[in-house]
């Protein structure tokens, strides 16, 4: 019996003055294996070296018409040739075994997207805390606020989880809500759970914890709970964003 070739993957990544995290996260995916067919790396108006750090590192550079991380990532995906999509953040380092681990994953119909458990981390160590308290909002911010949806599969992913899906998955839900400042991701999932569960990966990715570190942990922490509670409550993103200051 012939051998049924895996589908290909486009990693798309979102950056706006990522010099000092990009080169590291490109090098990373230089080594995956397999390999992806292609990183798409999508600038949103950098004044720093990102953009020439990704072409010194042959990734494709797209200059986004409209900035805005979910504008952004839209425009990355229309530009991708994969059969699959994987959506990362610059500051954020995948395993090695990424595309096979998607692919196999998306291989159940009954999957729409996935995602990765998230450990936040830098010099210091990892953040223990806040790591776990990201991998429960997973599943508990839809188990507290849609249990209808949970019960169908929903679990809430976010950007530096690494959210992968299949390509025709993402345009039949219409792709990421660019006029969303905020949790442009969490509002994907309630789209794609319509087609299938949101399944989260028993694998580990890492991010920088560059925010904890500027805004301390014991204020990190109850940042990322009260804007959970708050979306959670039907608060707009656009007022939830004056919450959560850019940090690059």
């Amino acid at each position: 019996m012939p051998t049924v070739p895996a589908p290909t993957l486009s990693i798309v990544i979102p950056v706006l003055n990522e010099e000092a995290w990009l080169g590291r996260t490109l090098r990373q995916l230089s080594v995956l294996d397999p390999p992806a067919l292609e990183v798409l790396v999508v600038d949103g108006g950098s004044g720093d070296r990102t953009t020439s750090i990704a072409a010194e590192a042959g990734a494709t550079v797209i200059h986004a018409a409209v900035k805005g991380r979910a504008a952004q990532m839209n425009a990355g995906a229309a530009r991708a040739r994969g059969e699959l999509l994987c959506f990362l953040h610059a500051d954020t380092l995948v395993p090695d075994d990424l595309v096979a681990v998607a692919a196999r994953v998306l291989a159940d119909p009954g999957v729409a997207a996935a995602g990765f458990v998230s450990l936040m981390g830098g010099d210091t160590g990892t953040r223990w805390l806040i790591s776990a308290l990201n991998a429960a909002k997973t599943s508990l911010a839809p188990l507290l606020f849609r249990p209808h949806l949970y019960l169908r599969g929903l679990r809430l992913l976010f950007g530096d989880q690494v959210m992968v899906m299949r390509r025709g998955s993402f345009e039949h839900c219409g792709g990421f809500n660019a006029e969303l400042p905020l949790l442009e991701d969490g509002d994907l999932c309630l789209r794609l759970v319509t087609l299938g569960r949101i399944q989260l990966i028993q694998r580990v990715v890492i991010s920088s914890d560059r925010r904890v570190r500027q805004w301390g942990p014991w204020k990190a922490t109850a940042l990322y709970l009260w804007i959970g509670v708050l979306w959670g409550l039907g608060v707009s993103p656009r007022r939830l964003r004056r919450l959560y200051p850019d940090v690059r």
